[in-house]
């Protein structure tokens, strides 16, 4: 017979387990370097003078959190340089990379874009790298902490919450800092928020390792062979003819969103909506849209399933794109901008909850850190490639037409191109494997 799912009284009582709180605060951690390096510092660069095509081509610096199945085998395998033997493996890498990303954006702030471009890049992509890191050895703790897959779904919850939370921090709250205290103190501010990560980490119990984890790595050839090959051949030999179409699925989910995002604030300084103003919108508004997207698509995932949920999520992502064409050619209109904060922050924290989710359910005990880090790479890398070209997009769209209809013309076309993932997320739930086919015979 099938376990009856958790009610809502359940759920809500989970909220409060320790574990579950160290997970929200090990999420604001993870979360508050993406925008820094991202999104938030293309509002930066734009006030400060850069043109579109710049701030599109610097948002590569997130390619890091694409390429960190490079360096996702040795976290897995090898203790944190001086923190693992007394921290442990998952808690050393935790601290290590948190006080990294916490040291490069307070050379940001130091620094600042006025004093060369160069130098500020190198920071913020050495941030991105430390953060990157940090979202392998997270998402490590979070799976192999989880006692059965309820916990896994409410610490999914609970980590989800505490990054959307952290990307409200500093993609909205920061505005407010910005227009009264200037740039570079808010991201010092930022940078000392890492402390609450710190202080999780430091709170946070060592999981037991697996066995194929644990003891010395082989330096020879088969000995790296196997950690570095081993987690995606056991991903391939597990889902077997499934896989390929996982992969795709999970590579084209938030394209639309990555490659829209670069633009949304230069919009808004075009646009001439106040910084303040955004950031109290996006901090109200926006958090309780995100909160209400996040419990939602966690409730539709313990109640319906998780396949249903991520095809719920595909729809909602791409459609919310719709929202920044509207303001885009409506100008600079405070309901208008409110209902696009609206209609966005719920889609994304929806969104979010469904595909993490979902990855997480696809790894292996013992390869977590790397199946895990294959995924979100996967996630991210299309999406990441296509948004360095997003600035000169709209410039080329420009050509001809008012800035206000190129910013419409190029969310309208983010929209689009999310209807891939939805025709892969049908192809899931109509396709997917009979029960046991994609595990083990044995």
């Amino acid at each position: 017979m099938r376990p009856a799912r958790p009610g809502w009284r359940e759920v809500v009582a989970a909220l409060g387990r320790p574990k579950v709180v160290i997970m929200a605060a090990l999420g604001l951690a993870s979360g508050l370097p993406f925008m820094l390096v991202g999104n938030t510092l293309g509002y930066w660069l734009r006030e400060a003078g850069a043109d579109l095509a710049t701030i599109g081509f610097l948002s590569w610096v997130g390619l890091a959190y694409s390429a960190k199945l490079l360096w996702a085998p040795v976290v897995d395998r090898v203790d944190a340089p001086w923190l693992g033997r007394a921290l442990g493996r998952r808690r050393g890498w935790i601290v290590l990379a948190q006080l990294v990303v916490a040291v490069a954006l307070s050379g940001m702030a130091w620094l600042g874009p006025e004093a060369g471009l160069t130098a500020f890049a190198a920071l913020a992509l050495l941030a991105a790298f430390a953060s990157a890191t940090q979202d392998i050895v997270v998402d490590a703790w979070r799976i192999e902490s989880a006692d059965g897959g309820e916990e896994l779904a409410l610490l999914s919850a609970a980590y989800q919450l505490g990054y959307r939370f952290a990307l409200l921090l500093t993609d909205a709250l920061i505005l407010i800092l910005a227009a009264r205290l200037g740039w570079s103190v808010s991201y010092a501010a930022m940078a000392a928020l890492m402390l609450v990560g710190l202080a999780a980490a430091m709170a946070a119990a060592e999981p037991a390792r697996p066995a194929l984890a644990q003891g010395p790595v082989r330096w020879d050839a088969r000995g790296l062979g196997a950690a570095i090959l081993g987690p995606f051949v056991d991903f391939f030999r597990r889902h077997r003819r499934w896989a390929v179409l996982m992969l795709v699925t999970i590579s084209l989910y938030r394209l639309a969103d990555f490659v829209m995002g670069p633009m949304a604030n230069p919009m808004y300084a075009d646009l001439g909506l106040d910084k303040e103003l955004v950031g109290s919108v996006r901090a109200t508004v926006g958090l309780g849209a995100t909160l209400l997207g996040t419990a939602a698509a966690g409730l539709f995932a313990l109640r319906l399933g998780l396949l249903p949920t991520l095809l719920a999520g595909a729809v909602l992502g791409p459609a919310s794109n719709l929202g920044y064409a509207w303001l885009a050619l409506s100008g600079p209109s405070v309901p208008v901008f409110v209902a696009a904060m609206l209609i966005d922050n719920f889609s994304a924290g929806f969104a979010g909850i469904a595909l993490i989710a979902y990855m997480s359910s696809l790894t292996s005990v013992g390869y977590t850190a790397t199946q895990y880090a294959l995924l979100s790479s996967f996630y991210a890398l299309v999406g990441k490639l296509g948004k360095g070209f997003s600035g000169w997009m709209v410039e080329a769209l420009a050509h001809g037409r008012s800035l206000g209809e190129a910013y419409a013309l190029f969310f309208v076309a983010t929209a689009l191109i999310g209807l891939p993932a939805v025709l892969a997320c049908l192809a899931l739930i109509l396709w997917r494997p009979p029960a046991g086919e994609d595990q083990d015979d044995g």
